[in-house]
Parts: structure tokens; sequence; C-alpha cells
């Protein structure tokens, strides 16, 4: 199948003189995103060559430590229904969801989004 076309997306990191950075801004055109702000990102590609995975985690280095708990809960709970939506694989997502939900718990992030 012949690409139609393409989508670009952009990551603008500003980074302090010790290469930390301090500024995450991404576009998704296509999306409608322009020049977001952004505290932290996880950003995972799959060799399917070397069978592995490669991945950019990047955080400013004013992020609170409280939101960096929550965003990792809602990336858990992200990846678990990828993996549902991959996978139909119902019993694994029950443990994955399991999971996120102890999490939740022992962070005690419940009703902290606010």
């Amino acid at each position: 199948m012949a690409i139609k076309k393409e989508a670009p997306i952009t990551i603008n990191v500003g980074l302090d003189e010790n290469k930390i950075p301090e500024k995450i801004k991404w576009s998704a055109p296509d999306g409608g995103i322009k020049s977001q702000d952004a505290k932290a990102m996880f950003l995972t590609f799959w060799d399917g060559n070397k069978k592995e995975s490669l991945r950019i985690d990047l955080w400013v280095k004013e992020m609170p430590l409280d939101e960096m708990k929550l965003f990792f809960h809602q990336t858990l709970v992200s990846m678990t229904q990828s993996f549902e939506k991959a996978t139909q694989d119902e019993k694994m997502t029950a443990t994955l969801n399991d999971f996120c939900n102890y999490f939740e718990e022992k962070m005690e992030l419940k009703n902290k989004k606010n």
C-alpha cells in the first residue's frame, strides 16, 4: 500500500545550560495541535528488526511530583487500553487493570486530578 499523505508531529525541547529540559512543546497540525506546552512525555518506538523498544522519556525540571505520579498512572491506564485493543487478551488486560488500580491506591491518587 502506498503512502498517500504524511502527518508531521514535532517535539521541541528547550534545554538549560546542563541540557536539562526546561520546556517541552509539541505540534500535530493534522490534529489541530500547535505549539502545545507539556511538562512530560514518554515516546516509544518498536524496532522490528532488533525486536526491542526504543524510547525517549523527558520531563521538565519543574515537574511537580504529584503530577508525575498522575502522569505515570494515566500512562499505565492508557497502555492497558492499547494492549487490550491490540491483542484482545482479556485475561491479561484484567491483570493490568488490577495493577493500575493497585498503583492508584498505593500512590493515593484518587480525586487528585484537580
